[in-house]
C-alpha cells in the first residue's frame, strides 16, 4: 500500500460505485483503491458455502461479480470476512489484507487498526468505523503522487461523498493552527 490515503464515506452502494467509476475513469488502477462495508447478504452463510470451518474471523476470496456488481466488482481482491465481534463485511483493495489479518486473529476494533495503519490519527479512524458500522462504504484511494491526491479528492467531492480526508492532512493543520491560527483559511479549501 502507498504511503498517503485519501478516504471518503459513500451514503449509499450507487454513490459508491460513481465515485469508484470515476475513479477508474480517471486513470486510477484497481489495486489501488479500496471499499469496505458491512454485509448485509450474510457474509456468515457465503463463508460457510465456500467451505471455511471457522465461523468468526473467516475470510472468504470471492469473485467481483458473485458478491459485488458493477463498479464495486472491478475493484481488485474482493473478499468476503467476519471480524470478531463487530460482523460480516465486504471489502476489496489493499484494506482487505489490512483486514484479513484482523479477522484471523482476532483482534478486536479492526477498522480502526486499518485506517489507523492507513496514516490517519485514532480518532478519525474511530469515526470513520462508526460511519462503516453505521452501514456506510469507505472508499480510499492509495497513492504517493499529490497529482492523484487532488484528483481523487476532486472525485469524492464531485461525487457529494462526506467525510472526505488525506492521510496527514489534519496534522498539517493542526500544525499551521499552533503556529498561525490565521493561516487555516488558507490551509483549508
Amino acid at each position: 500500500m502507498s504511503n498517503k490515503s485519501v478516504l471518503c464515506i459513500a451514503e449509499s452502494r450507487s454513490q459508491a460505485e460513481k465515485i469508484v467509476n470515476g475513479l477508474k475513469h480517471s486513470g486510477f488502477a484497481n489495486n489501488d483503491i479500496s471499499a469496505l462495508f458491512p454485509d448485509q447478504g450474510g457474509t456468515r452463510d457465503f463463508a460457510h458455502a465456500k467451505g471455511t470451518k471457522a465461523p468468526e474471523g473467516a475470510v472468504a476470496g470471492v469473485s467481483g461479480g458473485a458478491l459485488l456488481g458493477g463498479a464495486l466488482g472491478w475493484l481488485a481482491g474482493v473478499g468476503a470476512l467476519i471480524l470478531p465481534g463487530i460482523g460480516p463485511f465486504v471489502a476489496a483493495g489493499p484494506i482487505l489484507a489490512a483486514l484479513s489479518g484482523v479477522a484471523v486473529g482476532g483482534a478486536v476494533g479492526g477498522i480502526t487498526g486499518a485506517v489507523v495503519g492507513m496514516g490517519f490519527p485514532e480518532y478519525e479512524a474511530k469515526r470513520y468505523e462508526g460511519k462503516v458500522l453505521d452501514g456506510n462504504i469507505l472508499i480510499s484511494v492509495h497513492t504517493d503522487n499529490a497529482n492523484d491526491i487532488r484528483r481523487a479528492k476532486h472525485i469524492f467531492e464531485q461525487e457529494l461523498a462526506q467525510d472526505i480526508a488525506v492521510a496527514g492532512e489534519s496534522e498539517v493543520i493542526n500544525q499551521t493552527l499552533e503556529h498561525n491560527p490565521d493561516d487555516i483559511f488558507h490551509t483549508i479549501r
